[in-house]
């Protein structure tokens, strides 16, 4: 099977899907906002924050100072667009394995079995 068109293997990684999954829903969120969603640490998320922003899939903004320092994120349009694209690739990909195929999870009960 082909990869379908639309996915993305900077997205695809669980914990940057999660990330883009999270600001997909928002306009601009708080790095500890997304950090404390996601139960990530700092370093872990500042990582793929910066993975994603190298892409063009978000923007870092930071504002104040010293212990007054504030951190938002969100995506752009090229990520929205992105993460769209490959949600739409995840679907066509579950989608083409058709229903599900355990042979324990289709047949019926028994008598002996309940």
């Amino acid at each position: 099977m082909s990869t379908p068109a639309g996915f993305d293997e900077v997205i695809h990684p669980a914990t940057r899907l999660s990330v883009v999954a999270l600001l997909a829903a928002t306009e601009w969120a708080d790095f500890a906002f997304v950090r404390d969603s996601l139960s990530l640490s700092d370093s872990a998320l500042s990582k793929q924050l910066h993975t994603l922003e190298g892409a063009g899939y978000l923007e870092i903004q930071k504002e104040g100072g010293g212990r007054n320092r504030r951190t938002k994120v969100r995506l752009t349009d090229r990520g929205r667009t992105a993460f769209e694209g490959h949600v739409a690739a995840l679907r066509a990909i579950v989608d083409s394995a058709g229903p599900a195929t355990g042979a324990a999870q289709q047949q019926p009960r028994t008598e002996a079995g309940r």
